[in-house]
Formats: structure tokens, C-alpha cells, sequence
């Protein structure tokens, strides 16, 4: 077992033991070193390339998505910085709360508004993990969180992550060799 819980948790009862094991390898692409990313419901909209972030100290949308849902009327204004794992920072000059649904399990999270590009639509950070009371794992690809009735389980997409650094890595490259072709002609 790699990680364990039970118990009475925020008025949720569960009788069963939060476990990853050597069977749930079995559907991955291995070995991998992949991000846990997922997808998941805004007020009902799915949202795809979410990454869970347990480095993160905050949950935070892409404005373009926000924008693309039509939330705009929902954000409100604020002013905060967030700093990288490089200590550059992000201004913030808006928050938004959502409801998102994880599996039928439904919960308002924050989320901070980044106006820059970020590879992930969101980023479910540690408020969101430590609300749902949930255990990730990015070695099984998968995470697990205890509800009123039982365990549920929601699987990573490996091959999303794949696909999406896949199209990053063919367009670096691609934009590359042509511009060597062109500067040699």
C-alpha cells in the first residue's frame, strides 16, 4: 500500500482503505514520467487537460477558458502575485470560485485568473487536494478520494499527456528545420 486512510473524514464515512497497488499499472504506458492530468467538470462543462498539482499552493484557470465557458461575469477583481518554482512571478488581478465535479463529487473551488499561456487549461492545485480529501498518484496515474458511500477512483489520461507534448515537440521542430531551410537558401 502506498497510501491510507479511513474513517469518519468531514462527515464522510468510508469502511474501505485509499490503495494504489501493483494492479493498477496495468493499463500504463510504461515506464513514464508523466504529469496526473485529468479531465473534469466546471458548472457542468467539461474541462480537459487539468493538471493535479501537488506543487501547486492554489488552483488556477486559464482567462482564455474562463472566457471560452463565458464566466466572465463571475470573476471578481483582486490583486496577487504567484511565484514560480523560479520565484518569477504572476500578476493576478482576478479570482473566480466553480464548482467542479469530480466524478459526481461536487465542490466550490477558487481558482486564481492567469492571463498568460500555461500548457494545462487548470491547475487543481492543494486546496482542491486537501478539500477532497484526495490522494493522488502520478506513478499509477490515477486518484483516489473517499465520498459519503464509498471510494472513487478517477484515472489519469496518459495518452492526452503524450499527445499534448508530442504536438508541443513536433511544432518546435517543424518551426525549426523550416526556418534552417530558409536561411540556407
Amino acid at each position: 500500500m502506498y497510501a491510507a486512510t479511513e474513517g469518519l473524514i468531514r462527515g464522510r464515512m468510508s469502511e474501505d482503505i485509499l490503495a494504489f497497488s501493483e494492479e493498477d499499472f496495468a493499463t500504463l504506458a510504461r515506464p513514464h514520467n508523466d504529469a496526473l492530468v485529468i479531465s473534469f467538470l466546471f458548472n457542468n462543462i467539461q474541462i480537459k487537460c487539468g493538471l493535479v498539482d501537488l506543487g501547486s499552493s492554489t488552483n488556477i484557470i486559464r482567462s482564455k477558458v474562463a472566457e471560452l465557458l463565458r464566466l466572465l461575469d463571475q470573476i471578481v477583481p483582486t490583486s496577487r502575485i504567484l511565484n514560480g518554482f523560479n520565484t518569477a512571478g504572476e500578476a493576478t488581478k482576478e479570482d473566480i470560485t466553480l464548482l467542479v465535479n469530480m466524478s459526481g463529487a461536487v465542490q466550490d473551488s477558487k481558482f486564481h485568473v492567469i492571463g498568460g499561456d500555461m500548457r494545462y487549461n487548470a491547475f487543481l492545485g492543494r486546496p482542491w487536494i486537501h478539500n477532497m480529501r484526495e490522494i493522488p498518484s502520478t506513478l499509477h496515474q490515477m486518484m483516489n478520494f473517499p465520498t459519503e458511500d464509498d471510494i472513487k477512483i478517477v484515472y489519469g489520461e496518459q495518452h492526452a499527456t503524450k499527445e499534448m507534448f508530442v504536438a508541443h515537440w513536433e511544432a518546435s521542430n517543424s518551426i525549426h528545420s523550416t526556418s534552417e531551410e530558409t536561411g540556407g537558401k
